[in-house]
Parts: C-alpha cells; sequence; structure tokens
C-alpha cells in the first residue's frame, strides 16, 4: 500500500514543481499540498473504505483548483495549463469513478461527477460518466432527460439526444415526462433547422447535396411522439402539458389544432378541459394597433375577453355540472377579480360577475364548503351585510356538522352585532358532535367575556368542560384558570383550580399557570408552590424532566424554600423518569449545580 501511496506521490511532483517555477505557489504551500496529499492518499487506500474519505480528497482537489484560478487571475498567468490543471482534473475523475465504482447507488454522487464535469468543460469524460450512470441507473427517468438534454443543447447533438431518449422509452413506455421532454427536444431541433436554412437562404449559400428534411422542418417528429404518446399515456394533464410545450413555438399551429381536437374529443367531460378552453379566449384577442389604443379600448377589450371566456364557462357548468366544474369557473373569476386595474368600471364588473357565479354555484348546490368562506369575504369587503348573513347560514343548514361553517356564521354574527349570536352558538352545539367543537367554544366565552355579565361567563366556562371531549376540555380549562384570576382574583382562581383539579385531564400548562399566579402574589406561599408543583408531578412526573428542575429552582430560590428538599426532590426524579428522560436530567442537574442553569 505504502509503495502505491509513493507512486501517487511522486506523479504529483511535476504539476507541483511547475506551480512553484511559475510563481502560482511557493515552496512552503508546495510542502503544505504533499502532506495533505499524502493523509488524504492514506485514508482512501485503506482496507475499509469510506465514501467520506473520497468525497473530502475530491474536495480538497476541486478546492485547489479553484485557488490556482484565482492565483492564475491574479498574476496574469495563463500558461502550462495542461501541466497543472489537467493533472489535476485527470486525479479528480479517477477518484470520482473509484467512489462511483464503489458506491454504485448513491446517485448524488453521479450526479456531483456530472456537475464536477460540467464546471470544468470535461465534454469527453461527461458522456462517459452518463453513459455508465445510465447503465447502473435506468429506472430513473430524470437521469435520461438530463443526459438528453445535455446531449442536444451543449453537444448540439440531436442525434444522440434522440436516440438516448429512444433508449428511456424503452425502459419507461409510460413516463410522461420522457415523452413531454422528447417532444419538446424534437421541436426545438426543428426551429434550429428552421433558422439555419434561412440563414443559409439569405447567404444564398449552395449546401450541395445537402437538404433539410420538410418533415422536420414542419414539426412532424414530435407529432408521431405525441400521437404515440396519446395512445399509452391515459389522464388530460399529458395532453395540456405537451400543447403548452407547442405553443412556444410558432410554426406548430397544425400540430396545436390535432392536440386541441384530441382534448375536445376525449375529455369532453373533464373539467380541467373546459377550465383551458375557457381560459384559451383570453389570449385569442383581437388583432389591433397598439399605437392609437387608448386606455378605454383596452379596458372594453379586456372585458370582451373576459365575457368569452365566461360563455365558455357557462357552456361548462351546463355540460359538466360537478363540484370541480364550478370551483374551476369561481377560481377563474376570483384571479380575474383580484388582479389589478385602474378602471373602476372593469374592476365592478368583476366582482359582479364573481358574485354572481357564487350565487349560481350555491343555487345549483355545487359550491365546495371551502369556497364559501371566500364568497363570504368577499361579501363583507363589499359592505354587503344583509346577503352575507344569508350566504353563512344557508352554508351552515347544507354543511351542518362542520365547524368551519359554524365558526364562519358566529363570526359574521359577532362582527354584525347581531341579537342571534347566543342562539346560533346553541344551535351549532347542538349539530357538531362534542368531538372537534373546541373552536366554537373558544369562540363562544371570548364573545361571552366581552358581552354577558360575569356570572354568565362563569357559567359558560363551566358548561364547555362539559360539553368538551376530554383532551379538548385541558385548553377550556387554562382559559378558565386565566378568566378568573383576571376577572375574581387570587382568592377565587385558588377556588377554582381546587375544583378544577377533581376531573382529570389536565395539561402541564394548567399547573404553570397556576404556578405563575402564585408568584405574581405579594405574599407568595412556598407552601402553595409545593401544593402545585406536587399536583403537576402526579400527572407529569414520568415524562418531563423541566418540573423537576424547576422544582428544585423553586427551593432554592425562594425565601422560605428549603434547600435540603433539593436532593429528596433528585432522588425521587430519578426514581420516576423513564427513558432518556434520566439522562437529560443529569445533565441539566449538573449545569444547575455549577451555576450554568
Amino acid at each position: 500500500m505504502a509503495e502505491r501511496i509513493e507512486q501517487r506521490l511522486e506523479d504529483r511532483v511535476p504539476e507541483l514543481e511547475q506551480l512553484e517555477r511559475v510563481g502560482l505557489f511557493t515552496r512552503k504551500e508546495v510542502r503544505a499540498v504533499l502532506r495533505r496529499a499524502s493523509a488524504l492518499e492514506y485514508k482512501i487506500q485503506r482496507r475499509a473504505l469510506r465514501k467520506e474519505d473520497f468525497i473530502n480528497y475530491i474536495q480538497y482537489e476541486i478546492n485547489l483548483l479553484e485557488l490556482i484560478k484565482k492565483r492564475r487571475a491574479r498574476i496574469g498567468y495563463s500558461f502550462k495549463k495542461d501541466e497543472i490543471e489537467n493533472s489535476i482534473l485527470h486525479r479528480v475523475h479517477s477518484l470520482f469513478n473509484r467512489a462511483t465504482g464503489k458506491w454504485k447507488e448513491d446517485v448524488q454522487l453521479w450526479l456531483s461527477h456530472v456537475a464536477f464535469c460540467k464546471q470544468w468543460n470535461s465534454k469527453h469524460q461527461l458522456s462517459k460518466v452518463f453513459s455508465s450512470m445510465l447503465a447502473i441507473h435506468p429506472n430513473k427517468p430524470a437521469l435520461w432527460i438530463m443526459a438528453a438534454k445535455w446531449e442536444m443543447e451543449t453537444r448540439l447533438s440531436s442525434e444522440s439526444a434522440r436516440h438516448l431518449f429512444l433508449r428511456a422509452l424503452r425502459f419507461h413506455p409510460e413516463c410522461p415526462k420522457l415523452y413531454q421532454e422528447y417532444f419538446r427536444m424534437e421541436l426545438m431541433n426543428a426551429e434550429k433547422q428552421r433558422k439555419e436554412k434561412k440563414e443559409f437562404e439569405q447567404a444564398k449559400m449552395d449546401l450541395g447535396e445537402f437538404s433539410y428534411s420538410e418533415e422536420i422542418l414542419k414539426g412532424e417528429m414530435a407529432r408521431i411522439i405525441y400521437r404515440d404518446a396519446a395512445q399509452k399515456i391515459k389522464g388530460i394533464e399529458f395532453h395540456l402539458a405537451v400543447l403548452s410545450i407547442a405553443k412556444l413555438f410558432d410554426f406548430t399551429q397544425d400540430l396545436q389544432k390535432e392536440i386541441l381536437e384530441s382534448l375536445q374529443s376525449k375529455y369532453a367531460d373533464d373539467p380541467l378541459m373546459w377550465d383551458y378552453m375557457a381560459r384559451r379566449e383570453l389570449e385569442l384577442g383581437s388583432p389591433q394597433s397598439t399605437e392609437h389604443t387608448t386606455k378605454q379600448m383596452k379596458v372594453s377589450e379586456m372585458t370582451q375577453r373576459e365575457e368569452r371566456c365566461c360563455a365558455v364557462f357557462e357552456e361548462a357548468v351546463r355540460a359538466v355540472p360537478t363540484e370541480v366544474m364550478w370551483k374551476c369557473y369561481i377560481t377563474f373569476c376570483l384571479e380575474r377579480y383580484n388582479r389589478k386595474t385602474n378602471s373602476k368600471e372593469l374592476k365592478q364588473k368583476r366582482l359582479e360577475r364573481t358574485l354572481s357565479v357564487f350565487d349560481k354555484a350555491h343555487e345549483s348546490s355545487l359550491l365546495p364548503e371551502a369556497l364559501y368562506k371566500q364568497w363570504l369575504q368577499l361579501l363583507l369587503e363589499s359592505n354587503l351585510f344583509e346577503k352575507a348573513t344569508e350566504v353563512v347560514e344557508a352554508a351552515t343548514q347544507r354543511f351542518s356538522l362542520s365547524v368551519e361553517m359554524w365558526q364562519m356564521r358566529l363570526q359574521v354574527l359577532i362582527q354584525l352585532k347581531s341579537d342571534d349570536v347566543t342562539q346560533c352558538f346553541e344551535e351549532a352545539v347542538k349539530h357538531v358532535k362534542s368531538k372537534g367543537t373546541l373552536p366554537l367554544w373558544i369562540l363562544w366565552v371570548e364573545w361571552s367575556e366581552g358581552t354577558n355579565s360575569k356570572e354568565d361567563t362563569e357559567a359558560l366556562y363551566q358548561r364547555s368542560l362539559r360539553g368538551t371531549t376530554p383532551a379538548e376540555s385541558m385548553t377550556m380549562k387554562e382559559k378558565y384558570l386565566d378568566w378568573t384570576y383576571r376577572n375574581g382574583g387570587y382568592k377565587k382562581v385558588r377556588k377554582v383550580f381546587t375544583s378544577l383539579c377533581e376531573n382529570r385531564p389536565f395539561s402541564l400548562d394548567f399547573f404553570r399557570k397556576m404556578i405563575q399566579i402564585e408568584k405574581e402574589q405579594e405574599s407568595c406561599k412556598m407552601l402553595h408552590l409545593r401544593e402545585y408543583y406536587e399536583r403537576a408531578l402526579r400527572e407529569f412526573g414520568s415524562t418531563d424532566s423541566d418540573v423537576w428542575l424547576d422544582y428544585i429552582k423553586e427551593e432554592l430560590s425562594h425565601p422560605h424554600g428549603k434547600p435540603e428538599n433539593c436532593g429528596n426532590i433528585h432522588w425521587r426524579a430519578m426514581k420516576v423518569l423513564q427513558g432518556d428522560l434520566v439522562e437529560d436530567f443529569v445533565s441539566k442537574y449538573t449545569l444547575l449545580q455549577t451555576g450554568h442553569l
């Protein structure tokens, strides 16, 4: 092993001598490089090889290349690259090859090699890397696409890119992304050849025997790919993706027409098809001279386009009367409404149109639950409070088990300061099952705090504890405790705390809140604090180490605390805590003793 390492280090000597001779590195730096290289070589020659050692060695060589590049730029020296950089590049490629040979399954390692080749313009080497990587990872379409794109865009070889795509499709005959990128590549190739032909014709050059294929120039290869894919891939998304690619090229009108016809015949009942056809009307504006177009004419043109879109959507909701179709229609209307415009007239038309569509969807009982909230926001923004009340009432009738719907209705009534708030709350808790009603109870008690008497609010808090599930009641207990202290004072909150402690479950914050309240008193009693801590430890002593530490801190810092109790608390904690919490407690307790916590 030592002989091999010595040989590798000797192979470095010529490049290091050149670095020193041309003034890029000093002798001291050359020796440092040699020492570091020796250490890294020993690590990658061990029996038990580690991936990290190879990565560190590669990164060191890359850093060395970058440093040489900066030094060259600084002193303005650009010679001897074959003797210096090429030698290092060859070594890095060799290291990558060894690493990817050992850890073939690590795609990130392969991609790092690809990135290195691209950065240092190693085209010949990169071609080999792609070939080896695809032989080992043929099951990853993204790698095939990357290799084909490189062949097409960097090496300008459409033939090689086509060959790679065809190989990839043998492994992945139903991969939409592969077909999309293959389709794009053929159109790019056609566009490139069209430009070349045009330039040759303008220059009046004789091409001799060479001639451009008319089929390729018209994008017929892309058409073949599309037809083949359309037979294998189901779903409208692929057709829409291919159509969006075709629209990027100005010579594909016939191809776009074919894809559109296929869309309309195969997916006549698909909301996405109707959505696309409707939105397409925005792009099909009448061609006008832009020089003499006034603002009013632009507004008029946009209004006409949007009306054409809506006409298609109206036809769509008649042909496909589903929630998804209405959602597409409403989403379009909201997008147009939210677009900025200086025309108040256009803004008003968009608002009226959006509200009208919401209304129609609601009347058809096909408005999705999630969209009611947006409808309501729009009505409130437009100061249509009466309509908002009607809508939210209808929403709760249709989705009577939805907590969100009831919450929305209650918020509207509270905002409008209606007299029916209490009645609506009663109706809500009656319809909705106890599980999940916590947001309603929180909203109710918060409203009651600012509206009703203290007696009514307290009765409501007590009722909420019975009306929620045990898990949700923990939150209500915390809120009840906090409200009682704010409105009834210390003595009252002590009584409430004692009564609440009779019914499990509790949250840790419930006890922490009571401890905090006790600490805020002028005559903070250690006796009471011990009671709260002991209650908290009975519930959470085995699952939370911080409670024990807080208890110990309290005994140490309180004027009436007993530091001698700390040993006993520590002993109890060690017995009760489970698993990793013991270690966590010991480390924190040590920090506390040394004054670092």
